[in-house]
């Protein structure tokens, strides 16, 4: 919602010259929705850099919330909505911090001498502190999305370990449900891993995979391409018999890559392609 000139300069007028009456009460309601969660000073701060934003967009002509002259305005409702979503606080927590203008802004048009016009300023005054309400909430909801997805690629990382396990040997322990998401985040960590060690040998163990699909295995197999290609070679373990039954039941052919029931067998067959297990049966027989 725009504001005329003349509605711009009579908000401006108020906001100035009962700004300390305003403030003190705006932090006073805002700070009954908050539960005490941020502390007195941090919250006054807050309310007093939206008053501050708010007064400059209003003291130009013709004030509007998408217009030029509430830049500095949109970026401090911007910045509270990404704090406060960070923190935790609910979206009706964080918009309830800029409606509290509104019951403010009340209380000091009421108290005041102001003509009777006054109180259609007020409805005008309270569209627009709707408006920077909706403006919040928006900014809020999408700051929101992004911490959601941040901590689900977080967890996804996390959920996708690869560890050394022997010099030239990594593995990548797969629990839960590889989707598409996952199986690239597991190619990538994988290959880089490669890079990083130099191993020319890596296990996918799959026992902790709640099901083996043709999707599943699709993945798998890209995996292991991929890690063929920059010249390493995969070892599938933790194919016990029931995922041995679907594998075989759904056609599935994983062809010349060599599948173990169990990581154990996986590393012995591993370190027997280093040499390690002929080179201390070669060490017995000389004993």
């Amino acid at each position: 919602m725009a504001l005329s000139a003349d509605e711009s300069a009579r908000l401006a007028s108020i906001l100035e010259q009962y700004s300390d009456q305003i403030i003190s009460r705006w932090t006073e309601i805002a700070s009954s929705s908050l539960r005490g969660r941020l502390t007195p000073s941090e919250l006054g701060r807050q309310i007093q850099e939206l008053h501050r934003a708010l007064l400059s967009a209003v003291a130009a002509n013709g004030f509007e919330l998408s217009g030029e002259v509430a830049v500095e305005l949109r970026a401090v409702l911007d910045e509270l909505s990404r704090s406060r979503a960070r923190q935790g606080f609910t979206a009706t927590e964080t918009a309830i911090s800029v409606f509290a203008l509104k019951d403010a802004l009340l209380e000091v048009i009421q108290g005041s001498d102001s003509e009777p016009a006054a109180l259609r300023d007020y409805l005008t005054f309270s569209a627009v502190v709707d408006q920077m309400g909706l403006f919040t909430f928006e900014a809020y909801t999408k700051a929101r999305e992004e911490v959601i997805t941040d901590q689900a690629e977080q967890l996804l990382e996390l959920s996708t370990p690869v560890v050394k396990i022997w010099d030239g040997i990594v593995a990548v322990p797969l629990v839960g449900t590889l989707d598409s998401a996952r199986a690239q985040v597991v190619m990538e960590r994988l290959l880089q891993t490669l890079v990083d060690t130099g191993s020319p040998y890596a296990i996918i163990d799959i026992t902790g995979v709640l099901a083996v699909d043709t999707q599943v295995a699709q993945h798998i197999l890209k995996t292991v391409v991929a890690a063929r290609l920059m010249g390493a070679d995969c070892i599938i373990s933790g194919i016990g018999p029931q995922i041995a039954q679907t594998i075989v039941s759904l056609g599935i052919e994983f062809g010349d890559i060599v599948t173990k029931s169990s990581l154990a067998d996986a590393l012995r067959h591993a370190l027997r392609l280093q040499g390690i297990d002929t080179a201390r049966r070669a060490a017995r027989r000389g004993a």
